[in-house]
């Protein structure tokens, strides 16, 4: 997926945002603003939004002098959802659909992203996932189809905290499929999106093998990506990508992919064909 000219605006945004939510000083905000405008020159349309954000969260990490700015917000975020997380168990162990009801968690997780908006409540968002049902495309039969026949998956992670619903969705399908997961995370730290020890924090290590993608943007961009993870990404029988980010960066990729999302912005939204704020679970293209 390309950049629109939608996301420029968004990224000078996000810099307001994070820069307060880590409570920087507003002369640091706008000098963040003035450097980041200085550099459109540099950005591509082609590129994918996520392949901009890593110039954007490198600038942010500098002035923040740390390399994860969102170190103590990722704790936090994981902290409440594995408060949650024996409730959650508990109704999936209950429900007569196991998989499609952890399905719907997974993707309900993905509200925790601060790339796009600092405020939200885990807790509502995933009832509202039961209640009200807010789907856009849904293939859930399809995807579980293919499941049957995958001899392993390959699961690209997104944000931090989120990750105790994927942890949910992957001990659901070791139980009802016994299928091997893959859980791929980024190489370093950048917005709140989970490294390896966060998806360590998740307990993730009880449920699949954990390994990095060997590329550093909130996404997965591939031609940044290592030749390990080209390797199990190319031979890969089934992938889910989880997440806007791995959704800009592999939508449109020859491969045998299920995006699961949150639609949260008009662009993506657009795109997708869906209403803002749809919970999407659809076959790659």
């Amino acid at each position: 997926m390309k950049t629109y000219l939608d996301c420029l605006p968004c990224f000078m945004n996000q810099i307001v945002r994070v820069g307060r939510l880590l409570k920087l000083p507003e002369a640091d905000c706008l000098a963040m603003l003035r450097e980041f405008a200085g550099r459109f020159d540099d950005f591509e349309l082609d590129d994918p939004p996520p392949k901009t954000a890593m110039i954007l969260y490198d600038m942010i990490s500098r002035y923040s002098g740390s390399k994860d700015p969102f170190k103590a917000i990722k704790r936090e975020s994981t902290e409440k959802a594995l408060a949650l997380y024996p409730n959650l168990k508990k109704r999936v162990e209950l429900t007569t659909a196991p998989l499609s009801l952890a399905a719907k968690f997974a993707v309900a997780g993905n509200v925790i992203d601060f790339g796009v908006a600092s405020q939200f409540d885990l807790a509502v968002e995933i009832d509202r996932v039961v209640d009200d049902g807010a789907f856009g495309h849904w293939q859930e039969e399809s995807f579980f189809k293919a499941l049957e026949k995958a001899e392993w998956l390959l699961y690209l992670g997104d944000n931090t905290g989120e990750t105790v619903m994927d942890r949910l969705f992957i001990e659901t399908i070791a139980k009802e499929t016994g299928t091997p997961v893959t859980y791929v995370v980024r190489e370093s730290p950048i917005i709140n999106d989970a490294i390896l020890e966060d998806a360590l924090a998740a307990g993730l290590d009880g449920c699949a093998e954990i390994v990095s993608s060997g590329c550093s943007a909130p996404g997965t961009v591939l031609d940044l990506c290592s030749p390990q993870f080209l390797n199990s990404f190319h031979s890969a029988p089934l992938i889910v990508s989880k997440g806007q980010g791995n959704y800009e960066t592999l939508s449109g990729v020859n491969a045998p992919i299920f995006f699961f999302l949150k639609a949260k912005c008009p662009v993506i939204a657009d795109h997708l064909g869906v209403q803002l704020g749809d919970l999407v679970l659809t076959k790659g293209e």
